[in-house]
């Protein structure tokens, strides 16, 4: 067999096996999907409008009630965009199109007076460009606006990687002149998967944030 057949060969198998992972994250997205939607239909609070942008853990991924996610413990009337497993950038996430500079847009329809920014963990395996790609087009799409960044606290199945991707976020949001919010230091308690947080994690994270957002408020 040829050179040329052997490596067209390969090619389309690369192609079939790249076709039948995606196929196979397609329930896992629209179920991401739903999930979104619900935990954006739940908008609670009173006062000025936060806009809440993340990942899993804003979504609440893990939870008995979505509802009970780290933004839960924010001041204002907030709304919660959030997606299991995007991150800043355009890969982070197996699911088309989810990034945070993706839907900006859609959690800004309503306007906000303050935007959150909630991730970093699931960056933990892309290169330092494709983040700052990510990070660029987010702050092209919040333009204007309040922002805060909230990094990644160190869950231990991605604890080697969060240092790095820390940051990198703290460094960027300097270069941007947005807040930045470090919670690397936090001692949180994690589900089974080393991962997600437990009802009480997410009391801890999210009245952490609120402490910060107070102190930057100031």
């Amino acid at each position: 067999m040829g050179a040329v057949v052997i490596a067209v060969m390969v090619a389309a198998l690369t192609v079939a096996l790249g076709v039948r992972a995606q196929s196979a994250d397609v329930p896992r997205c629209e179920r991401f999907t739903a999930d979104s939607r619900a935990r954006a239909a739940a908008d609670h609070g009173s006062g000025e409008r936060v806009v809440v942008i993340g990942d899993s853990w804003s979504a609440g991924l893990g939870l008995d009630r979505a509802t009970n996610s780290w933004p839960s413990r924010l001041p204002g009337a907030v709304h919660v965009a959030g997606f299991s497993g995007s991150g800043f950038s355009a890969h982070a996430s197996s699911c088309s199109h989810v990034a945070f500079a993706d839907r900006a847009p859609r959690a800004m329809r309503r306007g906000a007076a303050l935007v959150v920014v909630e991730g970093g963990l699931n960056d933990y395996d892309q290169p330092d460009a494709d983040i700052r790609a990510g990070f660029a087009r987010l702050m092209r799409e919040l333009r204007g606006q309040r922002i805060v960044i909230v990094g990644p606290a160190t869950a231990p199945s991605r604890d080697r990687a969060v240092p790095h991707v820390d940051a990198l976020l703290a460094s960027l949001s300097e270069r941007y002149d947005v807040a930045y919010i470090s919670t690397t230091h936090l001692d949180l308690p994690y589900l089974g998967d080393r991962l997600h947080l437990t009802p009480a994690g997410h009391a801890q994270f999210g009245d952490y944030v609120a402490s910060q957002l107070v102190v930057l408020a100031r």
